[in-house]
This record gives structure tokens, C-alpha cells and sequence, in this order.
């Protein structure tokens, strides 16, 4: 099976140590110190060959106008999340290539990250740290708050997505009540995460800490509304590890200001230089570090290991990418 790294020169040494870079060359037939930042790089035999593309982070896109050179291509192995800056429209519509994702590998990093952050949360542990950096004073009144802690608290997670399963089960170690809104997420799936499904203005209201997992689609852009954030209980905290679109940034950032609600933004990499978020003592501001980082991109480079060893075997493959779930998938 011949094989291509359809990616940026130097991106296989991040995503593969040399073990598993050995690994893959046994797989398939691949020049594995070799990659293709451009298609039209390639000759016309080298691209008429191949069978499988490895792709990630920058990779070109396969239009119709790749795919015409590449007639034999039946699988496309992504070693990053979503495929739609790869995967155009004409890959769906030739019918037999098979496209897989990494997007379970990186999922892992961000359900930690947010299992972290959420436990951090429910001890309010931004707004006590500012006002114990500024008075330098250990406040027994608010340490007794029975509001604090993580014995019965409530956590509220939008999304039963891929990172918001992984975050409710790494939250049933926990004394916590965890809810979740999602629209395609039955009850009993929600059950089954030991969580309970319910609408969305019960979970702000209810929530000590609310955690966005949601996909940036067309529908969900600014879902996090003005009316929603005011729900939540003073003293309490927004978590966004998905995307800056999906949140009414006005809404937030005045909620921020007022001292009202905390936040952990690693996404809101978007922000003016002058926006006041960044010197607020109630925030969190993280330059997107929550998905795979270092060493947690040869997580990703072993599904893809796996993905490339199945479709050498002919077996199905094991995270395939459904193109009747995109308009509701990252």
C-alpha cells in the first residue's frame, strides 16, 4: 500500500517519534523524511500511485482538482481533529474514500485540562487567589462558605460531545452533580454518563461551574448568550476550551468586569490588545493549550498509526468521519 505525508516539511517528527515513524514505513510504503506541503509539488506517477494520504495541521486541500491525480487514493488518514480545512466537498462526492480523524486522541488533553480547571472552579480558586495576592489575609468567613467545594456541587456541561463524554466520566470519580444540554444527546445517554439531560436555562441556573463542549457550526456561533450568562449565580465560573464564536464576547466580558463570574478562557486568542479581559484577576487566559501539546501529539500519531494499519489489512476503520454528521461535528 503506498502511502503519502500530504503535510508540512518537519510536522511527522512532532506528530511520530522515530519508533513509530519505523512503525509506519513497515506499514506501507511511504517515505517517511519525505512530505508534500503542495500537491502540485508531486509528479503525476508519484500522485497516481498512492492509495493513502497521512495529513495534519496545514495540510492542502484535496479538491477536485487533486483528486483527478490521485485515482487510486482510498483513504485519508488526518492526524489532527477536524478534516474540513483538508477534506473538500469532492472527497464526500467521489463515494470510496475513507476518511478518518485523530479527533479521540485530542480530546484526551482537553477533558484533563478541563477536569483540572473545573475542580479548581468549584473552590473558586480565582477570585480567593486575587483577593489573597491583595490583602494577604486567609479569610476563615470564606472558607466556610458552604457554596464552596466539590462535595454536591453541580456542573453543567454543554455538549455530549466527543470532550464533553470524556470530561462526564472522568467527573464520576467526583462528588459532583453534572448536567448536561445537549439537543442530540437522548436521556439515556446522558444516564448512562451518570448525568442528567436538561435544558439549557437549567443548567446555567443550576450550575457552579458551566463548561462549553460544543462544535463551531453555523448553529451553535453564539450560543452562549447574554440571557444564558445571566442565569448563573454570582460567584460562579464559565470554562471555554471550544471556540471563541460560540460565546456573545460583549455579554461575557461584562459579566467578567462586574466581578460577578469567573472564567477559564484558553480559547479567546482573538482579543484586542486593550480588551480589559486581559488584566482581569477573575480570568483565566491560556494561549490554546488544552488540545495536544509536546509529547501528546504522539497520541495522535498512534490513531493514526492504527488507521493506517487497517486500511493495509482491509479491516474498517476506527474513527471514521461521518459527512452526514458535519453540519453538527467539529
Amino acid at each position: 500500500m503506498r502511502a503519502l505525508l500530504a503535510m508540512p516539511q518537519g510536522l511527522q517528527h512532532h506528530l511520530f517519534d522515530p519508533t513509530q515513524l519505523e512503525r509506519l514505513a513497515r506499514l506501507a510504503e511511504i517515505d517517511t523524511g519525505r512530505t508534500l506541503p503542495d500537491l502540485n509539488a508531486a509528479s503525476d506517477a508519484e500522485l497516481a500511485a498512492a492509495e493513502v494520504l497521512v495529513t495534519g495541521w496545514g495540510s492542502p486541500l484535496l479538491d477536485a482538482a487533486a483528486l483527478v491525480r490521485l485515482p487510486r487514493l482510498r483513504g485519508i488518514v488526518h492526524t489532527a481533529g477536524t478534516v474540513r480545512f483538508v477534506v473538500s466537498d469532492a472527497v464526500w462526492a467521489r463515494g470510496d474514500i475513507t476518511v478518518t480523524s485523530a479527533t479521540e486522541a485530542n480530546a484526551v488533553p482537553v477533558a484533563e485540562f478541563t477536569l483540572a480547571h473545573l475542580l479548581l472552579a468549584g473552590k473558586r480558586s480565582l477570585a480567593r487567589e486575587a483577593r489573597y495576592r491583595t490583602d494577604h489575609t486567609v479569610h476563615g468567613g470564606t472558607a466556610a462558605d458552604p457554596g464552596i467545594g466539590n462535595y454536591g456541587g453541580v456542573v453543567g456541561l454543554i455538549g455530549a460531545s466527543r470532550i464533553g463524554v470524556l470530561v462526564a466520566e472522568h467527573l464520576q470519580r467526583f462528588d459532583l452533580d453534572v448536567l448536561i444540554t445537549d439537543p442530540y444527546a437522548s436521556t439515556e445517554q446522558v444516564a448512562a454518563l451518570g448525568a442528567t439531560k436538561v435544558e439549557a436555562e437549567e443548567l446555567y441556573s443550576r450550575s457552579d461551574v458551566v463548561s462549553l463542549h460544543a462544535p463551531d457550526v453555523p448553529s451553535t456561533r453564539g450560543m452562549v448568550s447574554r440571557d444564558l450568562l445571566a442565569l448563573m449565580r454570582d460567584g460562579t465560573t464559565f470554562l471555554n476550551t471550544a471556540r471563541p464564536a460560540l460565546v456573545e464576547l460583549d455579554a461575557l466580558r461584562d459579566e467578567l468586569v462586574s466581578g460577578r463570574l469567573s472564567a477559564v478562557l484558553d480559547v479567546h486568542d482573538d482579543l484586542a490588545d486593550d480588551d480589559p479581559i486581559w488584566d482581569l484577576p477573575n480570568v483565566s487566559l491560556t494561549p490554546h493549550i488544552a488540545g495536544s501539546q509536546g509529547n501528546e501529539l504522539r497520541r495522535m500519531g498512534e490513531h493514526a498509526l492504527e488507521e493506517v494499519r487497517r486500511l493495509a489489512a482491509g479491516e474498517p476503520a476506527r474513527f471514521p468521519v461521518d459527512p452526514a454528521r458535519l453540519d453538527i461535528s467539529a
